[in-house]
């Protein structure tokens, strides 16, 4: 820009990209700043294996992106974004060459489930129904008066609890696998208290909204992100790293898509002790560890029912589930690491060439390990589908400290932005009141170690440039 701008958002991934275009739509002249080459953060793909087959770097499924507020009241569709939905939100293969699914459905969720099914539809079935309101509440501070109290209090009872608490209240191996599976979403042990909240939302999620892909790789949502916030008047620069706050100097408001540790690095001493010593006790949790294939055919399953969904979870049962995620909490690696896995190609032909096909899987690690996953993830994927690896034309692997070069703010191989316990989602970054507003006058935080957190919703950006057009006013 030729001249200061109102408003400058550092860091392009979701939550930045919420606040550029939250700034702009007012009228602000606002400047994107990414230290990357290319934009997105989180919302980025590439070849990462052979010419012509497109892998999602890091995001892939967006069940929050649907059920976000703020991205469901913009035209992306205008911009080129495009969801596809897979037959099946999720699918769980167990041995014996049974699978548990998921379907967006309830009903045909409970008939598959069989005898477990009953009980799976009275534990998500009221969150389902009610979910843009249940969205609201779960995709802000958890310091505000929920709109749909009553909703809210049902759901915190069966919340707060550790999720294999709930889990084993299902009956039936499969649905019991299924609600665990979704649950390790949190990252945590499934004994930790609050881990239910992950099986619940994600759940719920899949019933209301589904788990879609984005055509064409999950760029093609930031560029459609980035394509709107340019038409309201907004510029952009790549490869553009802030390395200290006075670069900003003369905008009215800063944005910052940056984790704690990266505030305080680029505030020096201009920040206050007390909430510089707050920033610095912020805990980062468990890292992912990612293989990426270029295929020549389909994964053959051993279960046909898991060609019906985009995501299959690699796990086993409920124990198995429950072991691999208490220990990288110990600091280990569970021989047999739940893996998540993604196959875009089965509903989305354009991301390799014809009769090819991509696929990816990570599993949790401890924060920053540096053991190689590769083979333990292979055979976790050949245990349910033989022959897996006699499909393999190309891999490409990320570890924890590749996920950090590649995003500063994934601080030792960490997704989330930091660990999601229940004392950390009320204390992120830090308590206070307002989270997103920082001691520093016009400088605020709006990244995914704020409010509510991990996961593609923006949410986090559209409450901190609400914070500051609020102060504005």
């Amino acid at each position: 820009m030729s001249t200061t701008p109102d408003a400058i958002v550092v860091g392009s991934g979701p939550n930045g990209l919420a606040a550029a275009i939250m700034l702009a739509q007012t009228g602000m002249r606002t400047l994107l700043r990414e230290a990357q080459p290319t934009l997105g953060g989180g919302l980025r793909s590439s070849e990462l294996t052979l010419p012509g087959f497109v892998h999602d770097v890091c995001s892939a499924v967006h069940p929050l992106a649907l059920s976000s507020p703020f991205f469901r009241s913009l035209p992306l569709a205008q911009f080129g974004l495009e969801w596809v939905q897979p037959e099946a939100p999720l699918a769980h293969p167990l041995d014996g060459g049974k699978a548990a699914v998921l379907e967006q459905s309830l009903e045909a969720t409970a008939r598959g489930l069989e005898i477990g099914g009953r009980a799976w539809v009275n534990l998500h079935g009221a969150f389902a129904r009610a979910w843009d309101e249940l969205a609201l509440d779960i995709l802000t501070t958890p310091l505000h008066l929920p709109r749909k109290p009553l909703l809210m209090a049902r759901f915190g009872v069966q919340a707060l609890l550790p999720a294999t608490l709930v889990a084993r209240r299902l009956q039936g191996t499969a649905a019991r696998a299924l609600f665990a599976g979704n649950a390790a979403h949190s990252f945590l042990a499934l004994e930790a208290p609050g881990t239910a909240a992950f099986g619940l939302l994600l759940g719920a999620a899949a019933h209301a909204v589904g788990w879609p892909i984005v055509r064409g790789g999950s760029q093609r949502f930031a560029d459609a992100l980035l394509a709107h916030y340019r038409s309201l008047g907004g510029e952009v620069q790549a490869d553009a790293p802030v390395t200290s706050l006075d670069e900003l100097a003369g905008a009215r408001v800063v944005m910052l898509d940056l984790g704690p540790r990266q505030f305080a690095r680029i505030a020096g001493d201009r920040l206050p002790a007390g909430y510089r010593r707050a920033l610095e006790r912020y805990r980062y949790g468990a890292a992912a560890f990612k293989v990426d294939w270029a295929l020549d055919g389909p994964v053959p399953w051993t279960s046909p029912s898991c060609a019906r969904s985009a995501t299959v979870h690699l796990g086993g049962t409920l124990e198995e589930i429950a072991a691999s995620e208490a220990a990288h909490e110990r600091g280990e690696v569970h021989p047999r690491p739940f893996v998540l896995f993604v196959q875009p190609t089965l509903f989305d032909a354009t991301r390799a060439p014809a009769g090819r096909h991509t696929a990816w899987a990570y599993c949790h690690v401890p924060n920053g390990c540096a053991l190689d996953l590769t083979e333990r993830i292979e055979q976790q994927v050949e245990r349910f589908a033989p022959g897996f690896r006699e499909r393999i034309l190309a891999r490409s692997t990320i570890s924890p400290a590749q996920f950090e070069q590649r995003n500063a703010n994934l601080i030792g191989g960490d997704v989330n932005g930091g660990r999601m316990d229940l004392l950390q989602v009320v204390r992120r970054p830090v308590l206070r009141p307002v989270p997103y507003r920082t001691p520093l006058r016009g400088i605020y935080l709006c990244s995914a170690s704020t409010p509510p957190g991990g996961g593609v919703h923006g949410m986090g950006g559209y409450h901190a440039a609400r914070t500051a057009l609020a102060d504005l006013r």
